[in-house]
């Protein structure tokens, strides 16, 4: 059994089914773009900076040239979400990659801040004993979540998409009787008044 794995969620790049928050603003071919961009940078610096094993969990197929690009690449397993809404998809994932490592920490594609001295700190925590850690986001979601363990009830009965998943999570942590540490807030790129912030902290990101 590895140590530690970074579960990274992201959807096929499919053009007008990502990042379409962002559509009204750059349009549908620069939102595409974008989307790949911060997946592929988060899976660079996953795979390259870190000592641990990053698995790659896709919706809605296997089969988009990308993920067999990454795939070769990076000798990056691609797995297929399964569920029918995100809390399904990340329990069921959370319940297979338990098996193959000690801890997990799922990411989304959508947050440029989150860095390496996150996941260190995350992996850290996590190998030290606490039973969760949470990264939450400025908008009231999350954009970490590491485990030790399976509970179906982390990925039950949320708002997903809403601004209370954080604190909903957290509430499951307290009924669980869990010990847990957080991360210093970080924001998504969802809105196109993100865009100015990606602009100014990330200009390499903004090609459009």
């Amino acid at each position: 059994m590895q140590q530690c794995a970074i579960l990274i969620f992201a959807k096929t790049p499919a053009v007008g089914a990502v990042k379409t928050r962002l559509i009204p603003a750059i349009g549908e071919a620069a939102a595409t773009q974008l989307y790949i961009r911060l997946l592929l940078r988060l899976v660079d610096w996953t795979c390259r900076q870190t000592p641990y094993a990053t698995e790659l969990w896709v919706t809605p197929d296997r089969g988009h040239p990308l993920w067999q690009q990454l795939a070769a690449e990076y000798e990056l397993p691609i797995h297929l979400q399964q569920g029918d809404d995100l809390g399904a998809r990340m329990g069921l994932a959370t319940q297979q990659a338990l098996t193959r490592h000690r801890h997990i920490i799922l990411v989304g594609v959508d947050c440029p801040a989150l860095a390496l001295p996150h996941i260190e700190q995350t992996a850290r925590w996590l190998s030290e004993g606490e039973e969760a850690v949470l990264g939450p986001a400025e908008d009231g979601g999350y954009v970490l979540l590491g485990l030790n363990s399976y509970h179906r009830r982390l990925f039950e009965g949320h708002n997903w998409g809403g601004g209370d998943v954080a604190a909903s999570t957290r509430q499951v942590f307290s009924e669980l009787g869990w010990h847990w540490r957080e991360l210093a807030q970080l924001w998504d790129l969802d809105r196109p008044q993100d865009l100015e912030r990606l602009q100014r902290e990330y200009p390499g990101l903004c090609r459009f």
